[in-house]
């Protein structure tokens, strides 16, 4: 079914310049990126916000979004954080945006599609503007992975444990992973070899700079775990990467998930991080009256369902269902490709079934290397992927992800920053 469904909405992926026209095309109704920031990623549980809570890294970067671009915050109308791991998400939504600085006439809420979160509070925003709600809006993605995971506490209801599908949506991510690399044939060797390739984008886009325009520099207040001594640090650089990894390294790592298989390691998989991102949307015709500098424009996003059990393969069905939507062609108008990898897993097929060109995808490398903060790397790929654009003078931005559960959303972008 999977298969047939995947070769249905291939058959409407052809090369079209009027779909490239169309959305390079500049409208006073556009919606448009004026701001894209985001923190450090750092480790979960030992890093440099280990001991900082969800509250204040939301606060944080709010204060930071004003500060950085110098709008009124009475022009915000709503705020909205994408977040997994926090049932109280929507309670710190509201009150972190009023500690950072936007009037109580700036509403907030809190959305949850898990490792996409990031990019649905975009695309929240994004609608909303579109359908003329709001002109103006602020979308963030959040996670402090530190504080907690966002495993079911008990099981479903027996109603539900009698549909298979339902049952799966229990699987730990871990084994959703092996699921594909057995299913599909991804070989341990194929996992660690592209697993070494992020680590190596990644070491050479942080000594090269690369990240600097799009991280914003972070104090918080970090506990020595011995002593219990406090001490104020400001956090400018990503914790994930890991200087000189080779695939020879990687292939010595035990299996993480020894019960389900035994492709999958902490070294091929995406690290647990803590980070946050923020994306400042308006109507075009707004922040052309506030003379805000505009980076890009928000095209669209969507998102397409698969088998729980093999939730990693989502990207393979939302990239070619949103490209389709705008006559866009994978191979020949998409310049720069962000597909989160929580696992190489699902990296390397949705790679191979997509004929991704891989020096398009993840040029910095990606989760494996960087972290995977769940509600944040949605908005955390743009960010990068719109720095990326600006670095090489590309247009087209393609952020994907897949989703625990069994779905995949993909979102995307045309840089006007050349």
């Amino acid at each position: 079914m999977a298969t047939e469904r995947l070769n249905s909405i291939l058959s409407h992926l052809t090369p079209s310049k009027s779909g490239l026209s169309a959305i390079t095309q500049k409208n006073a109704d556009d919606v448009v990126i004026t701001l894209a920031i985001r923190t450090p990623l750092t480790k979960g549980f030992k890093g440099g916000m280990k001991d900082t809570p969800l509250d204040f890294i939301v606060y944080q970067l709010l204060k930071k979004v004003i500060e950085k671009s110098n709008i009124d915050p009475q022009m915000v109308e709503d705020i909205c954080l994408g977040n997994v791991s926090n049932g109280k998400a929507a309670y710190i939504a509201r009150a972190a945006s009023l500690a950072a600085g936007f009037p109580t006439t700036s509403a907030a809420s809190s959305v949850n599609r898990f490792c996409s979160s990031g990019l649905k509070a975009v695309q929240d925003i994004a609608n909303q503007i579109s359908s003329g709600s709001i002109e103006c809006g602020v979308a963030i993605g959040a996670e402090s992975m530190s504080e907690g995971g966002d495993r079911l506490e008990k099981p479903f209801h027996d109603a539900l444990l009698q549909n298979q599908d339902a049952q799966d949506c229990m699987q730990p991510m871990g084994q959703t992973s092996e699921n594909v690399g057995k299913d599909f044939d991804i070989s341990r060797e194929a996992q660690d070899r592209f697993a070494a390739e992020s680590y190596q984008r990644a070491e050479r886009a942080q000594k090269a700079g690369w990240f600097d325009d799009e991280i914003v520099p972070f104090t918080v207040t970090i506990k020595d775990p011995k002593t219990g001594e406090e001490k104020e640090v400001t956090l400018t650089k990503d914790e994930g990467p890991r200087y000189g990894t080779t695939f020879e390294s990687l292939s010595k790592i035990r299996p993480a998930f020894p019960a389900y298989g035994d492709r999958s390691t902490g070294g091929n998989s995406s690290q647990v991080t803590d980070g946050a991102a923020a994306i400042l949307l308006m109507k075009r015709s707004l922040a052309q009256k506030m003379n805000q500098p505009i980076l890009a424009k928000y095209c669209g996003a969507t998102v397409a369902g698969v088998a729980p059990r093999i939730m990693g393969i989502g990207p393979s069905l939302a990239i070619p269902k949103l490209l389709s939507k705008f006559n866009i062609n994978l191979q020949n108008d998409v310049d720069i490709i962000e597909v989160n990898e929580a696992f190489a897993s699902m990296a390397v097929y949705c790679t191979n079934v997509l004929g991704i060109d891989p020096s398009k995808m993840n040029v910095r490398g990606g989760a494996i290397a960087l972290g995977h903060p769940l509600g944040a790397t949605g908005a955390r790929q743009i960010c990068t992927g719109l720095s990326e654009c600006r670095r090489q003078k590309k247009k087209i931005l393609l952020t994907s992800m897949c989703i625990g559960t069994g779905q995949g959303m993909a979102g995307l972008f045309v840089n006007e920053q050349l």
